[in-house]
C-alpha cells in the first residue's frame, strides 16, 4: 500500500513551505533526480518513449522545433523539469501553468498513417496522452537509477511514485486516470508497451528520434548558455565543431539507448550489439568510478544544489 508516510516526510497537517517546492528536501524526487549523469541518460530515454506514442509524435512534429533546434528543445525540456522538481512551490506551479498554456494550442490533424490508426486528430491536453508523457519521466528516472546505481527498495519506489501524483494532477490528469500506486503504474507502462498497446514508433517518431540522437554540434556554440559562457570564442568553437564528422558524438547517447525497453529500441531500428554494449559498460563504469571521487557540487545539477542551499537541508553525508 502506498501513502502511509507523506511523500516528503512532512506531517500531513503541515503546510509545505514555498521554499521546499512541490516535493521537499527529504523527498525521493530530490534524491533521485540530483545526479546530472542519471538524468542525462534518462532524459533522452524519456523523450524517445514519449514520441514512441504515435499521437505524441504528431504533436511534437507539428508544433515543436525539435528537428530544427534539437539542443534548444532538449535544454528547454530539462530546464522545465528541473524547475518543477527543485524550484519553489511558486516557481514550480508557474512553470506547470506555462506548460499547460502552451499545450492548449498543441492540437491538429494526424498526418502519419500509423498514427491515424489510433485517431484522426490529437491534442496535448488529452488526459491519456498527458499521462503517458508524465509516466515516461517517472519510469525513466527509476530506470536510470536502477540500471546505473542499483535496484531501489520497493518502499522507495512506492514513495517516489506517490510524490509524483500531485504533479500529474496539476497537469490536468484526472484522479481516475492516474494509476493509484506503483504497482498499478508498472502495469500501466507494461500495457502501453505491450504488442497490443499503442506505444510503437511510427515513421514520424523515427525521424524525430534521429534529431534527438544525432544533433548537430555547431548550434551549441552559437546560442544558449554554452555560447554565452564561450563569449568571443563562440564563433571559432562553432567553426571547429562543424569540422567534426557526422556522428562523432553519437556514442555519448549509447547509455540512454541502452536504458530503452528492448522492443522499443528494436522498433526504432537502433543497434544494440557487442560494440554498443561495450561502450555502454565503459561509460557507465567510468561514471560509477567518479561518483565516489567527485563531490556533490561537481556531480549534481545546479538546480538541485541551489535547492539544498535554499532550504539549508544538505544530506549529512554530502555536506
Amino acid at each position: 500500500m502506498v501513502g502511509r508516510r507523506p511523500p516528503t516526510g512532512r506531517a500531513l497537517s503541515a503546510e509545505p513551505a514555498d521554499t521546499d517546492g512541490l516535493y521537499g528536501p527529504t523527498s525521493e524526487a530530490w534524491r533521485l533526480n540530483r545526479e546530472a549523469a542519471l538524468l542525462l541518460g534518462g532524459g533522452p530515454r524519456a523523450l524517445l518513449l514519449q514520441i514512441a506514442h504515435p499521437l505524441v509524435a504528431e504533436g511534437v512534429a507539428q508544433h515543436s522545433d525539435l528537428r530544427s533546434d534539437p539542443w534548444g528543445r532538449l535544454a528547454g525540456t530539462l530546464r522545465s523539469y528541473l524547475r518543477i522538481v527543485y524550484g519553489t512551490s511558486t516557481a514550480a506551479r508557474a512553470e506547470i501553468r506555462r506548460l499547460n498554456g502552451l499545450h492548449r494550442g498543441v492540437t491538429g490533424a494526424v498526418g502519419d498513417p500509423g498514427a491515424a490508426l489510433l485517431s484522426v486528430t490529437y491534442t496535448a491536453r488529452d488526459p491519456e496522452l498527458a499521462l503517458w508523457v508524465h509516466a515516461t519521466l517517472i519510469d525513466s528516472t527509476l530506470a536510470a537509477h536502477e540500471a546505473w546505481l542499483g535496484p531501489l527498495p520497493a518502499d522507495q519506489r512506492a514513495r517516489f511514485y506517490a510524490e509524483t501524483l500531485v504533479v500529474g494532477r496539476l497537469f490536468g490528469i484526472p484522479e481516475d486516470v492516474l494509476p493509484r500506486d506503483i504497482d498499478a503504474f508498472d502495469g500501466y507502462v507494461a500495457g502501453m508497451l505491450a504488442p497490443s498497446g499503442p506505444v510503437h514508433p511510427t515513421a514520424t517518431a523515427r525521424a524525430l528520434a534521429s534529431a534527438i540522437l544525432h544533433p548537430p554540434l555547431a548550434p551549441l556554440a552559437e546560442s544558449g548558455a554554452f555560447a554565452r559562457r564561450l563569449g568571443a570564442a563562440a564563433s571559432p568553437v562553432a567553426s571547429l565543431l562543424r569540422t567534426l564528422p557526422s556522428g562523432a558524438t553519437d556514442w555519448l547517447y549509447i547509455p540512454a539507448i541502452g536504458l530503452l525497453p528492448g522492443t522499443t529500441r528494436a522498433e526504432y531500428g537502433l543497434p544494440w550489439g557487442a560494440r554498443e554494449q561495450a561502450i555502454d559498460a565503459w561509460l557507465v563504469g567510468t561514471w560509477r568510478a567518479w561518483i565516489g571521487v567527485l563531490p556533490p557540487r561537481a556531480r549534481w545539477f545546479p538546480q538541485a544544489i541551489a535547492a539544498f542551499d535554499r532550504t539549508g537541508t544538505w544530506p549529512p553525508a554530502d555536506r
